[in-house]
């Protein structure tokens, strides 16, 4: 029996879709672009070929004799004895099941891991299976009405696509195509008050553009729906022997002048008016009416039956016997009146026409308990019951004695059964208010809804189901519910279920971690695309809407709209809960993780803080952030920038910055203004802060006054969604360069330099699509941004705003690529690297997770069908260096320097290299040249870094990895000639024996003092910035020196 491991337990059990017999040699799978969840999902890998027997067979590999140990095979051995066991199989088939099992490439799998892998496949295989069959649903709603009372009917006119509802005290809703209520109209009788009347069903006569409402007062009133009047009513039938309760209409489509109106009442008569001159006129025009013509023509149902009007005649029959006739249909295919009652005599009649079309011939059904309701699939030939007796009964209408099929399932009496034609499936409802959804082919249930229907166990029920809008509309009552099918327009492979709301990366295990708003966690391989394990409920049924990895990547952290961020190891256990709301539901933006303490953004326009030294418990709550509230609006974001600065975006545009290490906020950035805050340091510090330069003075007293003119922000417009420290950007300080970028809405990314306070440039990166994201890669080279359509760019930024300016920049840095991978909105970004290459990840609320690289190749969808191998797919395509070669090497090094001189210093074995790699692709010239020069440009670098540094001969590689940027290095000058010393002139004479002779005197070095030309001075060898910034923490370290001292002698005391 297989067992079930760690990774899949958050999974239900999937049906093992084994296959009894081997099947034919796996094919190649071509990489495609939007794959569609139809396709055939790998069913020549060899996972899906193996039969029971081979399983049992295994698992005898496996088994040891003393139960607590467990056997763990490498692969060499795995592939030997699998390929001995089940005797089938070749061995690269098995050693590709392993490296599939083997995710955490520990190089050892048990049985445990292998049936976990297999599980968790044949899961994905029966979700892909069901998708392609069974209907996603949209939310419940309850469409709001201005019915009070029960509704009776729901129907679609296909002329006006306009929904009309009609309810029991007379008032006729009418809904646009998009289920907004455009107007109500009470539809009442003149011969009795509103108070007396019923209305009991209606139908629409599609072919002449009226419709038809029955009342108890035993009429049927015919309104126009082409009049300049409010449904004015022309015809009313009156006369009627009994009230009619369920009326049907049909017409001919081919020639629209036949048609057939029935109905039923509560004597049990079923009757039908046979229309022959529809189009022209219902009725024929009584003699003694009066010339009015929008005057309402009364029509008995005596003279209709004696025959009087020659376009019509009626046919009917009695075989109900007096039992309320609740629900008539006239079906073309079988040219017969279909009729049902809740007697468990006669349930069901057919009344067929005879040649002569005005006799009927009867038979009927008889139904334990009676039925609620029934329908009838013209194609498959099938009657289907909704049974008192909790049975769903399929009925062949030439077969009387049994039904040909019985649906089991329901615990409670079916009230409505409808089918869905194009699938071949049946819906079927419960008095205990359960939906599912039948294959008729295998008369299986395949989807079972229950959704928050209204607790009354008093209700009338009206069901009806849209085929060609995908819509079912329940009524209980007056509330009138609707379930919709989700667009299936696109087809496209999905990542989860749900929206996608956040994504990483993990470098350490190379694994892509994304979450969804149903508080789903998945895990993918980045190599393979595989999943390898999911976390369920995280947050119960609360939206996940961040996460973070600790330092380690061992730990993720898990932000929710519950209030609470949670912490948990890969294995799915939760380690702490850290309180953020306190008990209340708040809106969670970003979580930083910083060396000691965890930031947390976005709740009432505070910074939340908690420190992991002090998490000794499981629940923990919240510690006091010492720089208060800085920001006007909610914050969307934050940034970090080591050792010290830290950043936070809000809502109203405003950026703000703090010193971490204080907890206090210092300035705040905003396109229209910037402004210094007032810090929380004591008196002497903050006149330290005073003593500033004179320009720096005049900044921020513009800045003051510029903030007071600029208009508050209400709307968002510039709202910062993003922020991103440009790490790699070290010496800023002395170039005067950008090194922190924004964006957010109205489609604008900024470049802010956070040393002199100033906005260096901006540009429009999505025009028309509201707020957009981004994410920047570690050595800050390339920007990625998407937008709210799905539409993604990456830009070249290495050499934008790397110099102060004197005005603001507009212009755009160089765009590399733009392409569309989602449908829906871009949630959330990720540049990594993985194998040498630069990979963008992306997510989005169209429900999926893509990969894609800087080429352009198309993107790959996490949970498709087809694994991918990421280091072939996203190579580098090759090009003919014969007719390229002098373009790019003069393109690079003098028209646009794209590397460095530490680049261009590669050893010739690497050139080669690349020089071959180029040469073997000369006929795939697909891309333009500036495409194919980033992309070998990126490949370069990957080289270059994997290799040791040499510099050239006369140059300096100037790298700072000191953490005062405000330290400027210059090149140090070239040294002169240094003659060898005379012990390598001459080494027999320093170094060969001579016992003979007295050892030589080695010479006493000099004092310092004596050859100290000038006097050490700490002002002339450091700049000012930095004996500034010491000068202002001695006074701050000499009062916490102080505080302390205190605090002792109280204690002692």
């Amino acid at each position: 029996m297989l067992k079930r491991g760690k990774v899949i337990r958050s999974y239900p059990d999937p049906a093992l879709g084994l296959n009894m017999r081997p099947q034919s040699e796996p094919t190649c799978l071509e990489k495609t672009e939007g794959l569609t969840a139809s396709e055939d999902y790998g069913t020549g890998l060899l996972e899906n070929k193996l039969r029971v027997e081979d399983f049992v067979k295994i698992q005898q590999v496996f088994e040891s004799q003393d139960p607590s140990q467990t056997i763990c095979m490498p692969r060499e051995e795995f592939i030997q004895k699998m390929t001995e066991t089940v005797g089938w199989g070749t061995k690269e088939e098995y050693g590709e099941l392993f490296d599939k099992v083997d995710v955490a490439r520990d190089g050892l799998i048990d049985w445990d891991k292998l049936t976990s892998f297999i599980l968790l496949s044949l899961y994905e295989r029966d979700e892909r299976a069901k998708a392609t069959v069974v209907p996603q649903w949209k939310d419940l709603e309850f469409l709001p009405g201005k019915h009070k009372d029960t509704i009776q009917k729901v129907v679609f006119l296909k002329s006006s696509s306009r929904y009309l509802t009609i309810s029991k005290e007379g008032l006729l809703g009418i809904w646009g195509e998009n289920l907004k209520l455009q107007e109500s109209l009470p539809i009442t009788s003149d011969a009795i008050k509103l108070k007396h009347l019923w209305v009991t069903s209606l139908v629409s006569l599609e072919n002449v553009n009226k419709i038809a409402v029955a009342f108890t007062s035993k009429e049927i009133c015919f309104y126009d729906l082409l009049s300049k009047e409010e449904f004015p009513c022309q015809y009313k039938l009156q006369g009627l022997q009994g009230a009619p309760i369920c009326m049907d209409y049909w017409y001919d489509p081919i020639d629209p002048k036949d048609s057939i109106l029935s109905f039923g009442d509560i004597t049990g008569k079923v009757q039908a008016i046979a229309f022959t001159a529809a189009v022209i006129s219902l009725f024929e025009r009584p003699a003694n009416a009066c010339d009015d013509e929008e005057a309402t023509m009364a029509i008995d149902w005596a003279e209709l039956v004696s025959g009087c009007h020659k376009c019509c005649h009626v046919l009917q029959h009695k075989h109900h016997h007096g039992e309320w006739v609740r629900q008539v249909t006239y079906n073309a295919s079988l040219d017969a009146f279909i009729s049902s009652t809740m007697s468990s005599t006669n349930t069901v009649v057919l009344a067929w026409r005879e040649k002569s079309k005005k006799i009927l011939k009867m038979t009927s059904f008889n139904i334990a308990q009676g039925i609620h309701a029934f329908d009838y699939h013209s194609r498959l030939n099938l009657i289907a019951t909704a049974g008192i007796n909790n049975k769903v009964c399929l009925w062949n209408p030439y077969v009387l004695s049994k039904p040909v099929g019985v649906l089991w399932g329901h615990s409670a009496s079916v009230i409505a059964v409808q089918f869905f034609a194009e699938r071949k499936q049946l819906f079927s409802f419960s008095r205990d208010k359960v939906l599912r959804l039948w294959d008729i082919q295998h008369q299986l249930s395949i989807q079972r809804i229950t959704c928050p229907f209204p607790k009354s166990q008093d209700f009338r029920c009206l069901f009806h189901f849209d085929e060609t809008h995908g819509r079912l509309f329940i009524s209980f009552n007056n509330q009138l519910a609707l379930l919709a099918i989700k667009n299936e327009a696109s087809k496209r492979v999905k990542s989860h279920l749900k929206a996608v709301s956040c994504i990483l990366y993990n470098s350490f295990l190379k694994q892509v971690i994304s979450s969804d708003v149903g508080s789903t966690v998945s895990f993918w391989m980045i190599e393979t695309g595989q999943k390898i394990k999911q976390f369920a409920g995280c947050h119960g049924n609360a939206e996940i809407s961040t996460m973070a990895l600790d330092a380690n990547k061992t730990r993720l952290l898990t932000g929710s709209t519950d209030g609470t961020v949670k912490v948990w190891d890969f294995n799915g256990y939760c380690h702490h809960t850290l309180n953020v709301g306190q008990d209340g539901v708040v809106d969670i933006s970003q979580i930083l993780i910083l060396k000691k303490t965890i930031l947390v953004v976005g709740w009432e326009r505070a910074v939340t803080v908690f420190r992991p030294q002090n998490f000794s418990q499981f629940f923990i709550q919240s510690e006091e952030w010492k720089g208060g509230v800085h920001h006007q609006d909610d914050i969307l974001c934050a940034a970090f920038l080591p050792p010290q600065t830290l950043a936070t975006g809000s809502y109203d545009g405003e950026i703000v910055l703090w010193n971490n290490n204080t907890e206090n906020a210092h300035h705040v950035l905003h396109p229209g203004y910037q402004r210094q805050l007032t810090s929380m340091l004591d008196v002497e510090v903050q006149q330290l802060n005073a003593r500033r330069s004179c320009a720096t003075h005049c900044v921020a007293d513009q800045a003051t006054q510029a903030a007071g003119n600029v208009k508050i922000d209400t709307e968002g417009n510039n709202a910062v969604m993003r922020l991103c420290f440009l790490e790699a950007r070290k010496t800023n300080a002395a170039t005067g360069g950008a090194n922190l970028v924004s964006c957010g809405a109205s489609g604008y990314v900024r470049f802010w330099d956070i040393f002199k306070k100033v906005l260096m440039a901006e540009f429009l990166a999505h025009a028309g699509v509201g707020s957009i994201i981004m994410s920047t890669d570690k050595l800050n080279q390339y920007l990625a941004t998407g937008d709210s359509d799905g539409w993604m760019k990456i830009w070249d930024i290495e050499e934008y705003c790397t110099n102060s300016t004197e005005s603001k920049i507009t212009q755009t840095p160089a765009l590399l690529r733009s392409f569309q991978p989602h449908v829906d909105r871009i949630s959330a970004l990720e540049i990594c690297e993985s194998g040498g290459h630069l990979l963008i990840i992306s997510s989005s609320a169209d429900c999926s997770v893509c990969v894609t690289g800087l080429s352009n190749a198309p993107a790959l969808i996490f949970g498709q069908a087809s694994h991918w191998d990421i280091e072939n797919y996203f190579s580098l395509p090759k090009w003919d260096t014969n007719l390229m070669e002098s373009k790019i090497q003069e393109e690079n090094v003098k028209v646009n320097p794209s590397f460095s001189k530490e680049e261009l210093c590669l050893d010739s074995t690497e050139q080669s290299l690349l020089t071959e790699a180029d040469k073997d692709s000369s006929t795939q010239n697909t891309r333009s040249s500036e495409e194919m020069n980033f992309s070998l440009k990126h490949k370069r670098r990957n080289i270059f870094k994997k290799k040791t540094l040499k510099p050239c001969y006369g140059e300096i590689v100037q790298k700072s990895t000191s953490t005062f940027r405000s330290l400027r290095l210059r090149t140090l000058k070239e040294l002169p000639e240094v003659n060898k010393p005379a012990f390598l002139l001459d080494p027999d004479k320093y170094f060969k024996e001579a016992p003979d002779e007295d050892e030589p005197q080695i010479p006493e070095l000099p004092l310092l003092s004596e050859t100290l030309k000038a006097v050490f001075d700490e002002k002339s060898l450091f700049p000012k910035e930095f004996l500034y910034h010491e000068s202002q923490a001695k006074p701050m370290c000499h009062e916490t020196n102080g505080e302390m001292k205190i605090k002792r002698n109280k204690k002692q005391l």
